[in-house]
């Protein structure tokens, strides 16, 4: 008896990595436009920071236990997830994994861009800019979300394949954290006085790759991921060279949308690829790049 009075009850809790994050905050309109599209119920919540995995597996034990007919969930720790997951996966809620993938074989599908399809196009505009010769450093939000290991690989790998003649100093970690991040920096440009380029691997990583040139007054080449008013005004003012966005609307829209395919037993491809533009001076005013940046 699938009235629309029932068809109105599908509920479908997304947990996120973060919340405050503008980044998330796009997520959630997505997600929010696609639940009016499909006459669903979605609510959205992540922890405050994205170093709190404890709070997001509680706030994924809270949704599970409301009993939902699909869940998205961006894990901060796949592992520690696993558990709960395996929870969801015997009650027959199917899991829709956005931006951040999760190991193994629960989740219907996910969401995400291809972070290293898209890290590897950082490393050829970065190349680009220095000449494709010299050292570099990566600057990462941690060792253990996929996409911080999707993008440091990505652009890793890339490098090492393609430009016999950038070697990559370091790759260090700030966990997301524009502070972190500042003094990571700063200790890389004290360590490698001839470095050239430096990539923040997601949107707190940037800023603080920008801060730490800034204070130490060096003249490098930097390339960002993400976006968010510090990094467009940095790119604006040409402290940053370029900068690779999402599509965060889109993500948000697509795991809703799957989910709601779920729901009715469709069959989903194991990755929905969202998208990404690389964006600089020239097109960061392009309406189409435009729509995938936020502040």
């Amino acid at each position: 008896m699938a009235t629309g009075a029932q068809a109105q009850e599908t509920y479908i809790p997304l947990i996120s990595k973060g919340f405050q994050h503008q980044f998330w905050q796009a997520v959630k309109s997505g997600a929010t436009q696609a639940a009016a599209d499909y006459k669903v119920k979605v609510t959205f919540e992540g922890p405050e920071t994205e170093a709190m995995v404890d709070k997001q597996i509680d706030m994924l034990s809270a949704a599970l236990a409301k009993k939902p007919q699909a869940i998205g969930f961006a894990a901060l720790d796949s592992k520690a997830a696993l558990p709960l997951l395996k929870k969801a996966q015997a009650a027959k809620i199917p899991v829709v994994a956005f931006d951040s993938g999760v190991d193994g074989d629960i989740p219907v599908t996910t969401a995400t861009t291809d972070n290293k399809a898209a890290a590897a196009l950082a490393a050829d505009k970065l190349a680009e800019l220095i000449g494709k010769e010299g050292e570099v450093a990566v600057v990462a939000h941690d060792q253990t979300s996929r996409t911080a290991i999707d993008r440091r690989d990505g652009f890793l790998d890339r490098i090492k394949s393609t430009y016999p003649k950038i070697k990559v100093v370091s790759v260090q970690y700030g966990g997301g954290d524009h502070l972190k991040s500042t003094e990571v920096t700063k200790s890389i440009l004290q360590g490698y006085p001839k470095i050239k380029g430096i990539f923040g691997t997601n949107e707190g990583s940037a800023v603080g790759v920008v801060n730490g040139v800034r204070e130490m007054k060096r003249k490098i080449v930097i390339i960002g991921y993400d976006s968010g008013k510090q990094q467009k005004d940095a790119i604006r003012e040409g402290l940053m060279a370029g900068a690779i966005t999402q599509n965060p609307v889109g993500i948000g829209y697509k795991t809703v949308e799957a989910a709601v395919k779920a729901i009715k037993g469709e069959k989903l491809p194991k990755i929905i690829d969202t998208g990404f533009y690389w964006y600089d001076k020239t097109n960061i005013d392009d309406p189409k790049v435009a729509a995938a940046l936020y502040d």
